[in-house]
């Protein structure tokens, strides 16, 4: 069952502490990268911080090898409405409560993070697929601020070049009611995004009330939706400040988005581009990037961190 968006309000303050998560949507084909993602978070997140994994009913028992005390392995259904029912042998659902158009696979995805997200009890959320890997130590306070959760954005990042985006915005736009607005439009895609559950639940209240239907059947009925990007539009241009005062253009996240697969070299070389603020790596799956190709050039990156760091530390002795 679909989690609700209500929330009883933000007691944050009253628990002394920030309670951060993080969660991926992922599935069978990419179970080797999500074991690498998964091997990162609990190398580089705090102890406090668990990591919640949500696969197809089917994928459950394989993806259970991963579960443990900061592992949670969650089937997709338990975050979607009775009335989705999936296609055999097909990538589509129908919503039993608006059979047409088909929920396809990409849009279903979207759906689950968000209520995913919605139905966290955490301050902070952390929404990562199972391409990104971390690459140093991350705390908490990367993320948060002065209660207020960290949001990308690049003004001016969308214009007429990409048109897929542009529809993202009008779409998001409609399902907010917000009158339509000329590009250039702000991106707010990145390799992972940082998402306050308090303010999802907010944005999806409002695409009920706005649409006149529940929030699953308003997004399910779209052919054209980004999820970060209604966050995105939702922050800037509905509730504002304080919820866009911790913004940056910085991803954190060094992303490589291109089709074409990198050989060793390639790899290597494009992690010798990460920066000293980027805490994560992405080679997109859709790369094709061979699995030992990209093992390969993330060990070989930590095995150099490692080294600098054992030079700095013989340098201070």
């Amino acid at each position: 069952m679909v989690a609700s968006v209500e929330t009883s309000g933000d007691n944050r303050e009253e628990q002394g502490m920030t309670r951060a998560a993080v969660i991926t949507k992922s599935f069978k084909p990419d179970l080797d990268l999500c074991t690498d993602l998964h091997r990162s978070v609990l190398d580089y997140w705090p102890d406090s911080v668990h990591h919640q994994i949500i696969v197809p009913g089917p994928d459950v028992e394989l993806f259970g090898r991963l579960a443990g005390p900061r592992t949670h392995i969650r089937c997709e259904t338990d975050f979607l409405p009775r009335s989705f029912v999936p296609i055999p042998f097909t990538n589509f659902t129908v919503n039993r409560g608006r059979p047409f158009p088909p929920v396809r696979g990409w849009i279903l995805q979207q759906l689950v993070k968000l209520a995913a997200v919605a139905a966290s009890e955490d301050d902070v959320v952390l929404v990562a697929d199972s391409d990104v890997e971390f690459i140093r130590p991350v705390t908490v306070e990367t993320f948060v601020r002065d209660s207020v959760v960290r949001f990308y954005r690049k003004p001016c990042g969308i214009d007429e070049k990409l048109p897929r985006h542009i529809a993202w915005h009008r779409t998001a736009r409609a399902l907010l009611g917000l009158p339509l607005a000329e590009p250039p439009y702000t991106d707010y895609i990145s390799a992972f995004v940082a998402c306050d559950p308090a303010i999802v639940r907010q944005m999806l209240a409002r695409v009920t009330a706005t649409t006149g239907r529940p929030w699953t059947t308003a997004i399910a009925g779209q052919l054209h939706f980004s999820e970060w990007t209604l966050y995105g539009v939702f922050v800037d241009d509905v509730i504002g400040a304080p919820a866009n005062s911790f913004a940056s253009d910085d991803p954190l996240c060094l992303a490589y988005w291109d089709e074409t697969p990198l050989d060793c070299n390639g790899a290597a070389g494009f992690l010798r581009g990460l920066r000293p603020t980027d805490v994560a790596g992405m080679i997109s799956a859709k790369s094709r990037t061979p699995l030992a190709v990209r093992r390969a050039a993330f060990a070989a990156n930590r095995a150099a961190r490692t080294r600098d760091q054992q030079s700095q530390e013989l340098a201070h002795k």
